[in-house]
């Protein structure tokens, strides 16, 4: 339950004095509902205002704050010209005050001739005048009471600047002082103030590096706290040891031997799975990099002691393809494999339940299907997770329940996150890393090419669908918006089907489960040559023919997510080609980001490049991932203070007495406050 000392941070917003339903909608609209997210609602940035008595040419560029007596008034001949009114400062100097859109009505009331006002704005010049576009205006004796340094936060329509710092004021005022949480020689070192006084200071200065400092900290903190806890939980919990005697792994017959990477990763999953306390781990790799084979052999470790393994998919398509390969793999071995979706319905279906209870199914592979409450295992041992992301951790709660003891756990992705992001979203596993190729895996030859070009492309693509081949074409990121994404998408489909007919095809996020399926499966069959897409193209759906992607605005990707588009191609024999194409000039981080994938096919490479170019919220393409980017906390604060906010929070379980010591009191203080109390009750499934 919830400290009593925190109740006043999580009032709802609307409680606030002149916070009514008007209100609360632009502030619902950037995630402020309760007081507590006013007062983490941090300042992007501040203005600077100089008090002057006089205008001077050398303050242009400045945000001025002055007293002036307007003189004259010149209005446009209509009522959407701009509104001008000439006024005088105490030496005579001449200054426009403009504005746009309110009409000379309201210049004139704001500002009567004759009449001083203080005024504060930017300062410019425009031909041969001074002038401020929109200034702030009072009586005199009010702008005394104007602050030096002004923060400037994210705004929403129907909001300003001026209401929401009020806003942020009177939440202030409801904050109580909170036990210290953080190690006393760790505070005492980097000069850390208080959890209140931080909160004051940087909405007062954001300028002050130091506070906002303290602030990502204690965020960091309380996350790795809590993914300590969940992993000291788990390493509680008894689970069942799985140790296989290797006869149906020996009796795999494998088109090439495992990488070395493949073997330690084996290695490192049969020594977890041996042990009582449930497995916990991730299983990083590239696209291609055979993340499946280290997984089938793990189920088969399972198969060999007796249990049953599940494997869990985000799509049907996907999950459907997974059963065909294992199912090519285990041919002629004793191990009987089904594949469960929403689509299986009527005799089919109930076979597939009774082989599971009765346990003559051995392993499972499926949608969030295989998990419905009447799906039930007779001995369920490990669950695999694909593509972990696209999972929440209640959906992987249910499976676990599968099971009258907590099944072994191995969660996949294809996306390669740097050492520090690991950390600090999966901090309660042990990681796993495949960095090395399989034998026959192809580098893909990376183009950059301009968009003017586009017309030479597309002859290109011509080419190589009269050989036999098939290709991507992915639409731009115009913006953070569905619409315009389909529009482009769509666009783009109707160019291409005017030259190449009915074996263009479409996908993108709007489009329903099934529908996506239907025209996936017709890409991967070959009835489709192009595949038009956004960016939801299915991860891991194998097309060995679609050795070409043309990926349109290269420039407004992430570098990681460029990676794994293009990771979709290299999978057929031959020369793999991705053209990235490019509009206008490039700036200097687009450059170097193009630059790299030219030159390497190395995910974690990339990864680590990426976060240090753009920062953690784009490194997994945040739209797909739905991983969520720290509050408080920039990537380059995560890449700085993770470890040690890890450090911190072990030497608190470890030394400290955990939750139960003086410290941890107040730690359990700072996992409400920054809800991370919730992931300590979720997170038990990893």
């Amino acid at each position: 339950m919830r400290p009593d000392i925190l109740h006043p941070l999580f009032t709802e917003i609307e409680a606030l004095k002149g916070v009514g339903p008007a209100l609360a909608r632009p502030l619902g609209r950037l995630g402020l509902a309760k007081v507590r997210d006013l007062l983490f609602h941090l300042p992007t940035g501040w203005i600077d205002r100089k008090t002057v008595t006089e205008l001077d040419e050398a303050d242009v560029g400045q945000i001025v704050t002055t007293v002036v007596t307007p003189t004259d008034y010149r209005f446009g001949g209509s009522a959407r010209a701009p509104a001008r009114v000439v006024a005088m400062d105490a030496a005579d100097n001449t200054v426009a005050l403009v504005f746009f859109g309110g009409g000379s009505g309201y210049a004139k009331k704001l500002l009567p001739l004759g009449e001083p006002r203080a005024i504060s704005g930017k300062l410019e010049r425009y031909d041969q005048w001074l002038q401020i576009v929109h200034p702030e205006v009072m009586a005199p004796d009010e702008a005394k009471a104007l602050p030096e340094r002004e923060a400037v936060y994210p705004l929403s329509e129907g909001l300003t600047g001026k209401r929401l710092a009020a806003l942020i004021q009177t939440a202030e005022e409801r904050m109580p002082d909170l036990p210290e949480w953080i190690e006393p020689s760790l505070l005492a070192r980097h000069g850390w103030p208080d959890w209140r006084d931080a909160v004051t200071r940087i909405h007062a200065d954001p300028s002050e590096r130091i506070v906002r400092e303290r602030l990502a900290y204690d965020e960091l903190f309380a996350n790795q706290l809590a993914l300590m806890l969940v992993r000291a939980s788990s390493r509680r919990r008894r689970g069942n040891p799985l140790v296989g005697d290797g006869r149906l792994r020996d009796a795999l017959k494998l088109p090439y031997s495992p990488t070395g990477a493949q073997a330690r990763s084996m290695r490192e999953i049969e020594g977890d799975l041996a042990q009582s306390a449930p497995m916990l781990r991730l299983l990083q790799g590239d696209v291609g990099a055979g993340k499946t084979l280290v997984a089938l052999m793990a189920m088969l470790v399972a198969v060999e002691a007796g249990a049953q393994a599940a494997m869990l998919a985000p799509t049907e398509i996907l999950a459907r393809q997974h059963y065909d390969t294992l199912s090519r793999q285990l041919a002629g071995l004793p191990v009987n494999i089904a594949v469960l979706t929403g689509r299986d319905k009527g005799r089919a279906r109930e076979a597939t339940m009774m082989g599971l209870a009765d346990g003559s199914i051995h392993i499972l592979v499926g949608t969030h299907a295989i998990f419905q409450e009447a799906v039930a295992y007779r001995h369920l041992g490990l669950v695999v997770i694909d593509e972990q992301h696209r999972f929440g951790v209640a959906q992987r709660m249910l499976l676990t329940q599968k099971a009258e003891r907590p099944p072994h756990l191995l969660a996949m992705t294809a996306t390669p996150i740097p050492r520090t992001l690991t950390l600090s979203q999966y901090g309660e596993m042990d990681v796993s890393r495949l960095d090395e190729r399989p034998p026959g895996r192809q580098p893909i030859e990376t183009r950059v090419i301009s968009e003017e070009r586009l017309g030479e492309v597309v002859d290109g693509l011509g080419r190589h669908l009269a050989a036999g081949g098939q290709a991507y074409w992915v639409c731009p990121l115009v913006e953070e918006n569905e619409a315009s994404d389909l529009a482009a998408a769509e666009s783009r489909a109707i160019m291409l089907k005017a030259r190449f007919g009915e074996t263009v095809g479409l996908i993108h996020g709007r489009m329903k489960g099934p529908e996506k399926d239907q025209v996936m499966e017709a890409f991967s069959t070959g009835r489709l040559g192009v595949l038009v897409a956004t960016t939801v193209i299915e991860v891991g759906v194998d097309v060995p023919n679609s050795t070409l992607m043309i990926i349109e605005h290269a420039d407004r990707f992430g570098l990681a997510q460029l990676h794994q588009l293009r990771g979709r191609v290299g999978r057929g024999e031959g020369r793999s080609v991705c053209i990235l194409l490019r509009g206008g000039q490039l700036g200097e981080t687009a450059r170097a980001r193009l630059a790299l994938l030219r030159e390497s096919n190395d995910g974690f490479r990339i990864a680590e490049e990426d976060l240090r170019l753009r920062g953690a919220g784009e490194i997994l393409g945040t739209r797909q991932s739905g991983e969520a980017a720290f509050r408080l906390a920039s990537p380059e604060q995560v890449q700085a203070l993770i470890e040690v906010a890890s450090d911190d929070a072990r030497l608190l379980v470890d030394r400290d007495g955990g939750l139960e010591g003086p410290r941890g009191q107040a730690a359990r203080i700072a996992l409400y406050l920054f809800e991370r109390d919730a992931a300590v009750g979720l997170l038990h499934s990893g």
